[in-house]
């Protein structure tokens, strides 16, 4: 960490550009499956021909804390790993929903039945800037309450965890929440709030 008499130097080359799209191709257009193939020029003048890019909607995901201070956390199983670990709970941005907000906290009410209580933007994060379109907006939900019972989509096998923030420390310290998107606003919350 630099102290505050550090004195950087100034920087004497520029900002990189953004590269010029050459040529661009879909080679896939399904849900949760839209990829395109270009070919690209950086400005150094160096061209790569075959650049992927995979397309996906805006993502959200809650850290929800409720009135006794306890974090809503799910567990399910991800196929990609092979694993069943704890989340935040989290969903797609759907193009009915007016806003991230919206969508964060219908995501909410839908896999845990908790809402209601103060909402706000926590960070917006990239899930993956070199090869991926889209954006994470993670929010922070204070004295929020059950107020339903859970609303699955065929698809989904939730269970609801009410957890200690020591319990969600101990679960990030043992490599028990895998998925980054959701380790990143958590640490940053256990920080700004131990």
């Amino acid at each position: 960490m630099f102290s505050t008499s550090t004195i950087l130097p100034p920087l004497t080359t520029p900002d990189p550009q953004p590269w010029k799209v050459l040529a661009s191709e879909y080679i896939a257009k399904e849900p949760w499956f839209t990829v395109r193939k270009e070919k690209v020029e950086m400005p150094n003048g160096s061209q790569i021909a075959s650049y992927y890019i995979s397309e996906f909607p805006d993502w959200v995901n809650v850290i929800a804390v409720t009135k006794d201070q306890k974090i809503v956390l799910v567990k399910q199983y991800r196929h990609g790993i092979g694993k069943v670990s704890y989340e935040l709970c989290a969903g797609v941005c759907d193009p009915t929903d007016k806003s991230p907000l919206e969508s964060a906290q219908r995501e909410l009410m839908e896999e845990t039945g908790y809402g209601g209580g103060s909402w706000q933007e926590w960070m917006v994060i990239c899930p993956n800037p070199s090869i991926q379109t889209n954006y994470t907006h993670c929010f922070l939900a204070t004295d929020v309450e059950w107020l339903q019972e859970p609303t699955l989509e065929h698809t989904e096998d939730i269970t609801v965890h009410l957890l200690s923030k020591q319990d969600v420390r101990a679960l990030l310290n043992n490599n028990e929440i895998l998925q980054a998107l959701m380790a990143a606003p958590l640490w940053k919350y256990l920080a700004l709030f131990p």
